[in-house]
């Protein structure tokens, strides 16, 4: 499995931090640890950081959209940033930019969803 994940908790927010390849191999994984995550902590939104992710594919892409559509049923919101080029190519084709802002860095999307202090 060529795929690390990070996750913290900030103010609400689940913050994921992706690293390696999202792909059918690691999918799985990564969608149990964040459903997990998402129900044993009360988060109102996630930040997914792709920072460091050199490939996904479509399994990837239906995780994030998974996640996106589990997080808005509770009313909370999902952003992405620190997104490479060639990640931010796929999520672009996609169309999933047009239901999920993308920011530059954890920073702004923190920021964004009002959680800095």
């Amino acid at each position: 499995m060529n795929l690390q994940i990070e996750m913290e908790h900030h103010r609400g927010v689940l913050i994921v931090r992706l690293a390696g390849e999202l792909d059918h191999h690691t999918s799985d994984m990564v969608r149990m640890q964040m459903d997990e995550a998402i129900q044993r902590r009360q988060c109102e939104h996630i930040v997914l950081s792709l920072k460091n992710l050199q490939f996904m594919d479509s399994s990837g892409l239906g995780v994030i959209l998974g996640r996106y559509k589990l997080i808005k049923q509770k009313g909370g919101k999902m952003a992405v940033c620190d997104v490479n080029p060639p990640v931010y190519r796929l999520l672009e084709m996609s169309g999933l930019f047009k239901i999920m802002p993308i920011y530059d860095n954890e920073g702004n999307a923190l920021t964004e969803l009002e959680v800095v202090s």
